[in-house]
């Protein structure tokens, strides 16, 4: 995985890890590869995992079953929909509404693209 300087690898990763539940490819109760594996599939510290699925089991995206693995939280996907809308609002929007902004781009000229978009990639 090819990780950027903006942030956290740790964050990287869970935004990876939370794609496959949004896409479901991980469902309620799945388990999910081991920070060993994790850490091998993507090149990084297994410390680095750690953190990782630390931060998700605080958001309540993942558990432990102990000596068991990590698992999909039955409400996962829902905890998962909320963190990156969340992150969505408060981090992308203000970039896109400032580049918009710039390019004298109206929300109808967005609207237009958005639809082409998905007629496109459904």
């Amino acid at each position: 995985m090819d990780f950027n300087d903006n942030q956290a690898i740790y964050l990287q990763i869970a935004e990876l890890l939370c794609e496959n539940i949004l896409t479901q490819e991980w469902k309620p109760g799945d388990r999910i590869p081991s920070v060993r594996e994790t850490a091998i599939n993507m090149e990084v510290n297994p410390n680095t995992v750690m953190r990782t699925f630390n931060y998700l089991q605080e958001k309540e995206i993942i558990f432990n079953k102990r000596g068991i693995g990590y698992f999909v939280s039955e409400q996962g996907y829902a905890k998962t929909m909320e963190l990156k809308k969340n992150d969505f609002i408060h981090q992308e929007l203000p970039r896109i509404f400032k580049e918009m902004t710039l390019l004298n781009m109206s929300m109808k000229d967005v609207e237009a693209l958005f639809e082409d978009y998905q007629s496109k990639n459904l």
